[in-house]
């Protein structure tokens, strides 16, 4: 990559780390958008037979878009997208009829983050009223509760309509970043933990928030690349750094190091990186190393030319550009594991 390249690649990575807006006025005082019907395809970022983002592949690869034929589905929820001063009257959630906010969400998470599925799952990502990003920082935590909870009863109605619509019994991923993590930590708590709807679960990426290792009672966190049925999460920061929140918030989080796929302290190096996405959605080959630290995934400055110049800390808005394929590989892994072991199950009668 050019030098200059990389700086501007840079300069959008810590794009996300300026001083968050402020919202004026409480929950009760904003107007509500109205509710998405998700009978409707506009109100869907990503669906198998729509043309979005979610249907590309990196620059510089002989990756292809299989949702046509993919074996399992992945229910994708989006991280913040919903970040700068309102527009319109609505200051606390997002309007899913916004179409600068979903062209937002199109052009960064759903092109980034949910084309990694592409390979395998149909790819179902719903727009939702996704509470703004001052949320996660206002004193006030009864607007924030009002308004993430607007934000999930959305997931969850887009959720029970792909699941009596789409799904047809079909192997179910659960993947999902930042906010929609918030989001799809409590999805499988609804649906999924201690639930028949276990059965049909692959594994669920909940990536970029802190979430406890004990947040589930039968879904444990992963140890192996090859395990069904379980549970990854992490969150990406410089090598030695500790963030402001540590100990209240990150030290008993759930650390997967996504090129091992265990919650080992081991380093991995950059050669076992199959590559991830950079500016302009291009492939970058063994881009970051990792290694778990307490909570916390910790990777050395990513290999790219350049590299000198980096002084980022917060690495969350790269969470999976870094190991792009390394996820990829891995959910193909593990719904070819899921596919074998109902193939072998004594109640297929085979």
């Amino acid at each position: 990559m050019r030098i200059g390249a990389f700086i501007v690649f840079l300069f959008l990575l810590c794009s996300c780390s300026s001083k968050v807006y402020e919202v004026k006025g409480s929950f009760s005082e904003s107007p509500i958008p109205s509710s998405p019907d998700y009978s409707k395809a506009r109100y869907w970022a990503s669906l198998p037979d729509k043309v979005d983002a979610a249907d590309s592949v990196p620059h510089k690869t002989n990756l292809r878009d299989l949702q046509a034929t993919a074996p399992a589905d992945v229910f994708f929820i989006h991280p913040t997208t919903f970040t700068i001063e309102p527009k319109n009257q609505y200051l606390w959630n997002g309007d899913t009829d916004d179409s600068d906010l979903n062209n937002k969400t199109q052009t960064t998470t759903i092109l980034n983050q949910a084309s990694i599925f592409n390979g395998s799952c149909r790819i179902y990502a719903p727009y939702y009223r996704q509470a703004h990003l001052y949320a996660f920082y206002t004193p006030s935590k009864e607007d924030a509760s009002k308004a993430l909870d607007l934000a999930y009863a959305d997931v969850r109605s887009a959720f029970e309509y792909y699941l009596k619509n789409y799904n047809q019994g079909r192997p179910i991923v659960i993947a999902s970043h930042s906010q929609g993590s918030y989001h799809g930590e409590r999805l499988i708590k609804d649906y999924f933990d201690g639930k028949e709807l276990k059965k049909q679960l692959v594994a669920a990426y909940l990536i970029g928030r802190a979430i406890p290792t004990t947040s589930f009672t039968s879904i444990r966190p992963t140890e192996k690349p090859e395990e069904i049925g379980v549970w990854a999460s992490w969150n990406t920061f410089a090598r030695g750094f500790y963030p402001k929140n540590y100990e209240l918030y990150y030290r008993k989080a759930q650390s997967t190091n996504p090129l091992l796929w265990n919650s080992s302290e081991v380093f991995a190096s950059k050669e076992l990186n199959k590559g991830g996405v950079a500016f302009h959605f291009s492939y970058a080959p063994q881009l970051a190393d990792a290694q778990n630290h307490q909570g916390l995934l910790w990777i050395n400055k990513p290999y790219f030319r350049g590299r000198f110049f980096i002084r980022k800390k917060r690495w969350h808005i790269a969470d999976l550009n870094l190991f792009y394929m390394n996820i990829r590989e891995n959910v193909a892994l593990r719904i070819e594991t899921f596919l074998g072991a109902v193939k072998s199950s004594p109640s297929t009668g085979k």
